[in-house]
């Protein structure tokens, strides 16, 4: 078993995912109920891409996420650092890159749009690595980041912290994860990751304009979406 701390240093992050991949999409939709198909659904409505457009999912970890986003006929790539998580979406048709999201191996502007879901919070610099998107995005691209937010409603708040994340999500991957250890990491970064509106202001400082957010799930859960200088 192994799992990352709060520094998030890079290697024993990507060994955590490694570590998770056998049955990491199992896992998400038993943690989610089944609500990581629809929150897929609305990333790619709120991207929206388009036939012949080039994307970039970044951190799609088994690149389930980009086979939805490829569903609108674009042109879509999955990066991820973590190996074995690429390896088991190894039979999904899109293709697919090892990339460290602090140094993206695309030219400038590559991109019509990019997107990264549930990865910001695993990243060590996340400014740098949303400076980095806005770099491989042509000017006036897309972004959207589908990340853990911070419930809008107090008593929800106070429950989803010290129930959900305390007690319930720990429970839960000692069922079904390949490795429970990751998931004791993933409750403790959610809890340390910043509010909706920090997160806004810190994308609008990466290069992006026209920055707005919508919570789901009654904020556990937002899309920040955002166009490129």
């Amino acid at each position: 078993m192994s799992r990352a701390d709060l520094d998030k240093d890079p290697h024993a992050v990507a060994s955590m995912f490694d570590g998770v991949a056998p049955r990491y999409d199992l896992t998400n939709t038993v943690l989610t109920a089944g609500q990581d198909r629809r929150w897929r659904a609305l990333t790619r409505t709120a991207l929206d891409p388009r036939p012949g457009e080039r994307v970039l999912d970044l951190a799609a970890g088994t690149a389930v996420s980009t086979v939805s986003l490829a569903q609108s006929g674009a042109w879509c790539v999955a990066a991820d650092f973590s190996l074995g998580m690429l390896r088991a979406g190894a039979d999904r048709a899109v293709p697919k890159v090892a990339a460290d999201a602090l140094h993206l191996p695309f030219a400038d502007g590559a991109f019509d749009a990019v997107t990264i879901s549930f990865g910001l919070r695993n990243v060590a610099d996340p400014d740098t690595a949303l400076a980095e998107l806005a770099r491989v995005t042509r000017p006036g691209g897309r972004l959207v980041v589908c990340e853990f937010g911070t419930p809008t409603w107090a008593p929800y708040r106070a429950a989803y912290h010290d129930v959900v994340l305390r007690r319930v999500l720990p429970a839960i991957a000692r069922a079904v994860s390949s490795n429970p250890e990751a998931y004791l990491y993933l409750a403790e970064s959610i809890r340390d990751w910043p509010r909706q509106p920090e997160l806004a202001h810190r994308i609008a400082a990466a290069g992006w304009t026209e920055v707005a957010w919508r919570n789901l799930a009654g904020g556990a859960v937002a899309l920040h979406r955002a166009r490129r200088l």
